[in-house]
């Protein structure tokens, strides 16, 4: 039974994941540090189905402590998600945002070193794209961050480079397209919209409503990160899992409308700093690489999206 240690484990895409890991009969350990970045309660639920299952652990720590790592013994694979995460954050935090994901992955790849694991994920980001007009975006593009936030993620794939061409651990790092579905952080747009529209609240929208992203649901990333940990024919990859389609803030609004069959209240604000006007994900390399194929439409993901948040609203409050 491979033994797989996921950072973060409590959070959105990463409970999704243990999910899937214990279905396919790994042993899985989370270290999490319930960061109070949205409430605990929610993390909780996302977790509580796996307590007390016999290969499930749960390590309450932080990445940054060596001491909390060396708790996980026998790894075979990490898969690093825990990061500070946000755009706008991060713009006003930059410093532990560098702390936290830069130091933290430092460490998980010094703890991989010393342990001898030779399989390390990394969750990076859309995000590192920046601002390019030459879409969709593939993995040797130039990469010009406007964010520390992006910043941080480029600067985890670097040092998985490092520690791969050093060590010879394989390091995957996987760039993430605005994951959706179930689980989904409260800070997010969607989980932001439906929530508003349903109690009848005004929705922030920034910008004209043009701008556009890569919605990839969590199950077909999830899929992406199993390949990932499966995958060894090269020692330093960059795979992009999106979804290859774009979604417009509009579209995007009038489709959550669709689902809750309820009309959202706008309140028009002015574009944010460090967001990008499109994000879009070529995904050929990861088609070849993992065998990846997205296959969720946006209004079956928002579907699930909604069954989930009216089963947990109560958690959600």
């Amino acid at each position: 039974m491979k033994h797989v240690l996921v950072t973060g484990g409590a959070g959105f895409i990463g409970s999704n994941l243990v999910k899937a890991l214990l279905a396919k009969d790994y042993k899985v350990t989370v270290i999490d540090n319930f960061d109070t970045f949205y409430p605990r309660q929610q993390k909780e639920s996302n977790l509580s189905e796996f307590r007390g299952r016999a290969e499930f652990a749960l390590i309450e720590g932080d990445i940054r402590q060596m001491a909390d790592l060396e708790k996980a013994e026998g790894v075979d694979v990490i898969i690093h998600l825990a990061a500070k995460a946000g755009v706008r954050p991060s713009i006003k935090n930059p410093i532990l945002y560098q702390d936290v994901n830069v130091s933290g992955t430092q460490n998980l790849l010094e703890f991989a070193r010393t342990r001898g694991i030779k399989q390390f994920v990394f969750a990076s980001s859309s995000s590192v794209y920046g601002v390019n007009e030459n879409v969709p975006w593939h993995e040797e593009e130039k990469l010009l961050p406007i964010s520390p936030y992006a910043s941080t993620k480029l600067s985890g794939e670097m040092l998985g480079h490092v520690y791969s061409h050093l060590y010879g651990i394989r390091f995957l790092a996987l760039r993430f397209f605005t994951v959706y579905g179930p689980g989904q952080r409260p800070d997010l747009a969607i989980h932001k919209f439906f929530k508003s529209i349903l109690r009848n609240e005004a929705i922030p929208v920034y910008g004209d409503g043009s701008t556009s992203r890569d919605y990839t649901f969590v199950q077909d990333t999830v899929k992406g990160i199993l390949a990932a940990v499966e995958y060894e024919e090269t020692n330093f990859e960059i795979i992009n899992l999106g979804n290859h389609k774009t979604v417009t803030l509009a579209e995007l609004i009038s489709a959550i409308e669709q689902t809750c069959n309820k009309s959202a209240i706008i309140d028009r604000q002015h574009e944010q700093p460090g967001d990008v006007p499109r994000t879009y994900a070529n995904i050929s390399k990861a088609q070849r690489l993992l065998g990846y194929n997205p296959s969720t439409e946006l209004m079956e993901g928002l579907d699930a999206f909604y069954q989930w948040f009216k089963e947990k609203e109560t958690v959600l409050l």
